[in-house]
């Protein structure tokens, strides 16, 4: 895998037609790609998420030779990394070709030496750039501005786009300026926020490109280009007497960007009609207090501005799109002259630093001008995708307005450690009554996300409504939850957050509603769809308290729909996607249902066409069943509902308590700054806690049929499935199953193959490996996939006797295949996809080495299920040892590891020194013992009993070297 590829449904543009104008349905990644395949020749990619859409469009347009602007097919090349693609790059603008790449995070800051270069040699260029938070004391995929501000000394100009139609419309003026100027450009949006959300937007023609391109520029480049006919030197190099005068010589061309990006932005303007400046100022004319900011948050800013003003405040807002280069004198002839206060918004942090970025340039901007008439203070917002909320500006516009404001704040989390935040009012609400909102819980690979994607198009074209969808991911790819908001509204919709207070909420996941607060976001009188395997004459009684409180007194309109049951019976799996869309459709009455069913099939026409005509039917079929399994259930019932228990044990560990279950409740967005780790280190074995629970079936194990052979434990990926031998014992509980272990080793031994249903994902592959048949009934096997209702309680019980079994003594065991199931997995119950190939593997090397095993992980798939919290699946023995995992970053995994082997070789070097040193204290018996090369697990024991000899010898040593020993005994 290149990188995390989260959300990989593609959502192709889609053309609708509403009320005066046609506008198109895409996220903002397909919007910009639009633009720059059309305004390219050379397209060099290196997918990293979240622009990875960008370059995958345009692989896809090049190898269906859709051709661009100028009627030729641009050439896509995937290079080896993000520094390959910048090398390329440069290459192509060197020899006077159109190019441009896409990039985020650590895949941008590995192309800052070329983009030096490349600015240096006044290369037109467009790096389109979905904003990214850096791996610092962790890796994020997810934005913030991070990555684009440790860029701005490169000498690229930065153009930013706050919404899916800035982003396109933005990206055709970054092109059309840097042709003009020859100052390469960035192109940056805010990754996920603005990349991935759906909205409405008026695509751009190529008539309207063709005017706005300067074609003589185009030329010139082309001329320019490196050639023997005409050949030059680039790249020279330069000594003291003249290096500084050559780095100062291209001052001019930025003094006159400013000119060239408001010339290209008045031009496109007269072409379309949207008109854009490199700042704009909404709000109050009179304004004594404004925030200023860019990216996503300006929408959100504006449309509290307009609140706020409507109810006699007087504040504004200042929206940046060029921020480099940045020009004082269109900064300050947009600020309105009665500014008392400002509050500059940073995404980003600068540890170490008097302030941000944006905030320092804005204090230099207003130093030159008149620094003692306005009190400039400047907050970060946001990091991580974290959210950033109408109610969170309000609180800004309140801090700006008190005598003495916070000179740096922080908004959105809880700092009770710095003390920079500002509280805020989480009731605080915006939303008009006429824009229907609506929130799904699915659980990743469902298929839930690619059905909302389908609703939002179906209702775009179908109705007047403009359409807005944005998709709350977790890092891994499948078997986590994914939130789908999708707002619909007669105006165009501004909302770059998160729906709070939703008219509808379906929960395709019934084990969610027992753990998370699925209803505090519903309306009163709202409408709860609910997936459950529980019939309409029980679902009642298997409902927490607390939901059924919430349905009570919110007087909810209650459906549900066994959409497994529908699957199963139309043959399309777990597929349960269109089944929940058409119960959506049903009951929100967006659409009259007879048209909704028809444009689900055209939908699934689309979708699964390629796979065939019978899925196709099968998924007609499942739709066309729905509606009878649908149910509406009076809620006039009794609180009956058992209490949510805990989410973990009371007897977990503090940590795990106090922060795991915080995040695995949905709640971590309110845990304050002193509840994490300084320095970003995380203990391990915390999956045991999580207990997911989201398989539908789960193996049930035959004792009489089974011919242990452990395969099924060597399959399962998450070590859900494990097999022990032990002593007869008289403690076994009711139910709990076991056989005579067939060994000529160990004999008069029990044998038990124990699922945990709790952790198993249903993938089916330990029933799918079972050799072990019935002699009279071939179709029934030793493991036998079992509805999980059905033998749920009684398999949970069994596991948590069967957890109190010790292991075998690994110095008993061999290392043949069967030998090594029965040793203990210390990676266990990860995020991987149920059924993953890797993960299988990770757990055969720890139960072969992991309580001896320091991990370098690569950047991908595994470090995601391995690395990912709120848990981490690496796992420890009863002795408190296992597996030592760390990652570094995507592109120096090699290295990060020889640097591991090289430390513990120097640890060892260090260690045999200093014993050798201190032999005639510690004794040459015990030297000699410690220097031994073990090679079998009953040396390594032995080898263990002599370092705790040691490291007692050692405890009550005062100097230095023996306390350096015993640190690297």
């Amino acid at each position: 895998m290149t990188d995390l590829v989260i959300g990989r449904l593609r959502l192709k543009i889609f053309r609708i037609k509403m009320t005066k104008q046609n506008f198109d349905i895409s996220d903002a990644n397909e919007a910009v790609a639009d633009i720059a395949y059309r305004l390219s020749e050379i397209i060099a990619i290196y997918p990293i998420t979240p622009s990875s859409a960008m370059a995958e469009h345009c692989d896809e347009w090049a190898s269906q030779n859709r051709k661009n602007l100028f009627d030729i097919i641009p050439t896509v090349e995937e290079m080896q990394s993000e520094g390959g693609a910048a090398g390329a790059i440069h290459g192509a603008l060197v020899g006077g070709m159109l190019a441009t790449t896409f990039t985020a995070s650590q895949g941008l800051l590995l192309m800052i030496p070329n983009m030096y270069k490349i600015a240096g040699e006044l290369l037109p260029f467009v790096m389109h750039v979905t904003a990214r938070s850096l791996a610092t004391h962790a890796l994020s995929i997810f934005g913030d501005h991070s990555d684009v501000m440790a860029c701005r000394q490169t000498g690229f100009a930065m153009l930013v786009s706050n919404s899916v139609q800035e982003a396109h419309d933005m990206a055709c003026i970054a092109h059309a300026a840097t042709l003009e100027s020859r100052i390469p450009f960035i192109h940056f949006f805010d990754g996920f926020r603005t990349s991935h959300e759906i909205n409405c937007f008026k695509r751009i023609e190529d008539d309207v490109l063709h005017s706005i391109i300067d074609k003589n520029a185009i030329v010139e480049h082309h001329n320019r280009g490196l050639s023997p006919d005409s050949p030059n030197i680039h790249g020279t190099a330069q000594n003291p007497d003249v290096y500084f005068q050559c780095r100062e010589r291209a001052n001019i061309v930025y003094e006159h960007s400013f000119e060239i990006v408001t010339n290209c932005m008045a031009r496109f303007k007269k072409l379309t009609g949207r008109e854009y400046h490199l700042f704009e100022y909404v709000g109050a004319p009179d304004a004594d207090r404004v925030i200023i900011a860019m990216g996503s948050a300006c929408e959100t800013i504006e449309k509290t501005v307009h609140f706020l003003n409507l109810h006699g405040e007087k504040v504004g807002l200042v929206k940046i799109h060029l921020y480099r280069p940045f020009s004082v004198e269109h900064f300050l002839n947009v600020l309105p002259k009665s500014v008392r206060s400002i509050a500059v918004l940073d995404r980003t942090k600068e540890p170490g630093s008097i302030g941000e970025p944006l905030f320092l340039d804005v204090v230099a901007a207003i130093a030159q001008d008149r620094a003692k008439e306005i009190d400039i203070i400047g907050g970060r917002y946001g990091l991580g995708s974290k959210e950033f909320s109408p109610a969170m500006v309000k609180a800004i516009f309140e801090e700006l307005g008190k005598t003495n404001p916070k000179k740096h704040f922080t908004i959105g989390i809880e700092d009770d450690v710095s003390h920079t935040s500002l509280q805020y009012d989480h009731e605080f609400n915006l939303e008009d009554d006429e824009t229907f909102q609506a929130v799904f819980y699915g659980l990743g690979s469902d298929g839930t996300v690619g059905a909302n994607k389908n609703t939002v198009k179906i209702i775009g074209a179908e109705t007047d409504n403009y359409v807005q969808a944005y998709f709350v991911y977790d890092s891994k790819k499948s078997g986590a939850m994914t939130v789908s908001h999708l707002r619909f509204g007669k105006s165009p919709i501004k909302a770059p957050y998160l729906i709070t207070h939703a008219d509808f909420i379906a929960c395709h996941q019934f084990s969610f509603i027992n753990t998370l607060d699925i209803l505090n976001a519903l309306k009163p009188h709202g409408t709860f769809l609910l997936n459950s395997r529980y019939d309409v004459d029980s679902i009642w009684d298997h409902l927490p308290y607390e939901a059924q409180k919430q349905i009570l007194d919110k007087k909810v309109s209650f459906y549900v729909i066994d959409a497994y049951e529908v699957a199963r019976k139309c043959n399309i799996g777990g597929r349960i996607n269109t089944i929940m869309q058409t119960c959506f459709f049903a009951i929100s009455g967006i659409l009259p249902k007879e048209e909704a069913i028809e444009k689900i099939k055209e939908a699934i026409k689309k979708t699964y066409g390629k796979k065939g005509q019978k899925v196709v039917e099968q998924n007609y079929a499942a739709v066309d069943a729905t509606l009878e399994h649908l149910h509406l259930i009076s809620i006039d019932k009794a609180l009956n509902g058992h209490k949510r228990k805990n989410i973990v044990p009371s007897d977990a560990p503090d940590f795990v308590r106090d922060v795991t279950a915080q995040i695995l409740s949905n709640k971590g967005d309110s845990l304050p700054v002193s509840a994490f780790p300084l320095d970003g280190v995380w203990p391990t074995a915390t999956s045991q806690y999580e207990k997911r629970n989201i398989a539908t079936e789960i193996p049930e194990w035959s004792p009489d049929l089974c011919i242990q052979c452990n395969k099924c434990v060597s399959v399962c990926p998450h070590a859900a499935i494990r097999s022990k031998f032990y002593d007869q014992s008289d403690a076994n509980p009711a139910g709990f199953q076991c056989a005579d272990f067939r060994s000529r080793d160990f004999v008069e031994k029990k044998f038990t193959v124990q699922v945990s249903p709790e952790d198993c994902t249903g993938c089916g592959l330990c029933a799918t490996v079972c050799p072990g048949k019935s002699r009279t009934e071939p179709a029934k096997k030793a493991l036998m996939m079992k509805q999980s209702k059905d033998i749920f309680e009684q398999t949970k019980k069994n596991y948590e006797f069967f957890q109190t079994i010790p292991y075998a003594n690994p110095e008993i065991l061999g290392e043949d295949f069967k030998s090594v199931q029965f040793k203990q997995p210390l990676f266990e119950f990860s995020g991987a996809c149920a059924g993953c190939g890797e993960a299988s593997y990770i757990r055969l090397i720890t139960q072969l080495f992991g309580d001896r095993a320091i991990i370098a992980n690569a950047t991908g798939c595994s470090s995601i299920y391995g690395g990912n919290l709120p848990t981490t699946p690496y796992c420890k023995n009863a002795d408190g040892r296992g597996p030592a995992w760390a990652n570094s970053l995507f592109e120096d995994n090699a290295e990060f590891g020889l640097g591991l082997r090289l430390s513990i070789n120097k640890r060892k070097e260090l260690a045999t020194e200093l014993l050798k040193r201190h032999s005639s204290e510690l004794g040459s018996d015990l030297i000699d013992n410690l220097l031994v090369n073990c090679h079998t697990e009953s040396e390594r024991q032995k080898q263990r009993k002599y370092i705790l000899e040691l490291k007692n010898k050692l405890s009550s040593a005062s100097d230095l070297e023996s306390k350096l020993l015993y640190t690297l005994s």
